[in-house]
């Protein structure tokens, strides 16, 4: 990375919460302009803008204020490194995720920060109740809220259902017993008094251009939204074009960067990328305080399962990769990286290569084998089994309909009922009258080739020209 591609300020997408409110009825065109200026922001940068109201914004920065004096008041040891009070905070324990509260220091990122997980009371190791930063409550409940209104808005913009990922998420308010998914940290890098800190002088008054980046320069939340505000700027995402940016380097006292997280982009099937993100800890040698940043993680529910459904229900094409669900507390508990998701230059590995030949030599086989060749009439038939479902499932993608393609056994087990579904979905996509409606199973192939031909007349004698031509 050089230094002009890193010190680019990026012209991220601002919107307005209050404009991002979702109401009955058609949407105002002000919303859907809202909604084009987050997505188009998030599909280029990996990242938002949202204008909060003024007395939430107030609201952060008193917690900043807070987080700020803190971690200023709280005496570093190396005793503390890894053990977040109350829930494992820096345990590094997978299982562990949705656990971790209270205290907790990670020396090689040059980080200290405090875990708010609702649900749960964090203890000093004496047994004595922590005492967090204050108004950690109050700005669990407006992050939370201001994160499932952009959640919405994304939603929208992919043409889901309302309330889309609802399942996904905690109740409001949480039930007795219930812990948090979600998580408000209050963050502190490169505090001047952390142990280490000598290694800050890297960064002197005689070279104030060089920049110091945490060890984990490639990292991806496993969220499926996070929120962060801080007191001076620092966060770097990739952009589009693989540039980093600096996302935070002109923010107003309202203003607050939304990024997505791999939860997302599994759950939309690969249609959100996730942002992949670092932050810069060094040129803080003139800060008492170092750099402090409230950041909210949106998480899914432990029990809950990512499986990319409501994105196959609106229409969209979902790779193999999506289409098997995995339960949250699994993917959680998965080793995901930028690599992985994102190779260089979108560069096949030498292993996918070997696979793509291996695939090949195959296939060159198979063919090579003496098998006998299916008589044109079959032929004809398969494909008029295949042409016959696209036409249904064609129909049905431009009137927004959900298809269940229904099996003979379906079929007979609805016989003598009214909710027949090849009868459903007939009725459902206004399937054109005068045309028999057939699914695969409901008549013998030839009748299949009768529908094709009532539907596109001249389509067997076409069929047989090419057939005809190949030979």
């Amino acid at each position: 990375m050089d230094d002009a591609e890193a010190n680019i300020l990026a012209s991220l997408g601002r919107v307005r919460l209050c404009d991002l409110a979702a109401a009955d009825g058609l949407p105002s065109d002000g919303y859907k302009m809202c909604v084009s200026a987050l997505t188009q922001s998030l599909a280029q940068y990996s990242a938002a803008v949202v204008e909060l109201s003024p007395a939430d914004g107030a609201l952060l920065r008193s917690g900043l204020d807070s987080a700020r004096l803190f971690f200023h008041q709280r005496g570093y040891g190396s005793g503390e490194a890894g053990g977040g009070g109350g829930g494992g905070g820096g345990s590094g324990d997978a299982r562990e995720w949705c656990k971790t509260s209270g205290y907790y220091a990670d020396p090689q990122m040059w980080l200290e920060m405090y875990d708010f997980r609702p649900g749960i009371t964090p203890v000093e190791p004496n047994g004595v109740a922590e005492l967090p930063p204050s108004g950690l409550p109050d700005m669990f409940s407006v992050l939370g809220k201001v994160s499932r209104e952009v959640l919405d808005a994304i939603s929208f913009s992919l043409n889901l259902r309302s309330s889309t990922f609802t399942e996904l998420l905690d109740n409001i308010p949480l039930r007795s017993q219930e812990v948090s998914s979600s998580v408000l940290s209050a963050c502190c890098h490169s505090r001047p008094s952390m142990e280490g800190a000598q290694q800050h002088s890297v960064a002197s008054q005689d070279d104030e251009q060089l920049l110091m980046f945490s060890d984990q320069e490639n990292q991806i939340d496993k969220t499926l939204l996070t929120l962060v505000k801080s007191d001076r700027s620092g966060l770097y995402i990739k952009d589009l074009q693989g540039r980093w940016i600096l996302v935070d380097g002109d923010l107003g006292p309202l203003d607050i960067v939304v990024y997505p997280g791999l939860a997302l982009y599994r759950e939309t099937a690969g249609y959100v990328n996730p942002a992949v993100h670092k932050t810069e800890v060094g040129n803080l040698q003139d800060s008492m305080f170092g750099r402090c940043s409230l950041v909210f993680k949106l998480m899914p529910r432990s029990v809950a399962r990512l499986s990319g459904e409501e994105m196959r229900a609106a229409g969209h094409g979902v790779d193999a990769q999506f289409q098997v669900p995995i339960l949250v507390n699994d993917f959680m508990q998965t080793e995901h990286s930028a690599n992985q998701l994102f190779p260089k230059n979108n560069e096949p590995s030498p292993h996918v290569e070997q696979e793509a030949s291996y695939n090949f030599v195959m296939k060159r086989k198979k063919e090579g084998r003496k098998t006998k060749a299916l008589p044109p009439s079959k032929r004809l038939r398969l494909e008029a089994q295949r042409v016959l479902k696209e036409r249904v499932q064609d129909i049905a993608d431009k009137k927004g309909i959900k298809l269940r393609f229904c099996s003979l056994r379906d079929c007979e087990s609805h016989i003598k009922s009214l909710d027949r579904p090849c009868e459903n979905i007939r009725t459902e996509i206004g399937w054109p009258p005068g045309v028999p409606f057939v699914h695969p199973h409901d008549l013998p192939n030839k009748a299949k080739l009768r529908f094709l031909e009532a539907y596109e007349p001249g389509w067997t004698a076409s069929q047989q020209d090419l057939e005809s031509r190949s030979l």
